[in-house]
């Protein structure tokens, strides 16, 4: 796969956001790695010293309802999959994302949209 993005920058968008997302009552899981250079079936990390190739990260959020989540995956390629239960309706989308800075704009987008809470990303 390609190297379009950095995903340890991409992290650090998600990162940045946690003290927003957890005051707002959002429950962000940890951050999810994915190994390129691991044996199949390929484990979900949570610490990325154990990644030595990584080819995906992601993360989700729980909504303050404990019902409505997002599920966002950014994979170096540039690419994401973004994925959220809301009001018993599945939202899917896979934009193309091109700098981790562009991904933190998603980040804000999405949560913001379809969670719902009243967060917004700060300025």
């Amino acid at each position: 796969m390609d190297h379009v993005i950095d995903l340890d920058q991409a992290a650090a968008e998600i990162t940045a956001r946690l003290p927003a997302w957890t005051a707002s009552e959002l429950s962000p899981r940890p951050i999810t790695w994915r190994d390129e250079a691991a044996p199949w079936p390929q484990r979900l990390e949570t610490d990325r010293a154990l990644v030595t190739d990584p080819d995906s990260i992601g993360v989700r959020i729980l909504g303050t309802d404990g019902w409505t989540e997002v599920h966002l995956v950014l994979y170096r390629g540039g690419w994401a999959d973004l994925d959220a239960l809301t009001d018993n309706e599945v939202t899917t989308e896979c934009p193309q994302i091109t700098t981790p800075e562009e991904f933190g704009n998603l980040l804000d987008s999405f949560v913001s949209r379809l969670l719902g809470t009243g967060w917004r990303p700060a300025t």
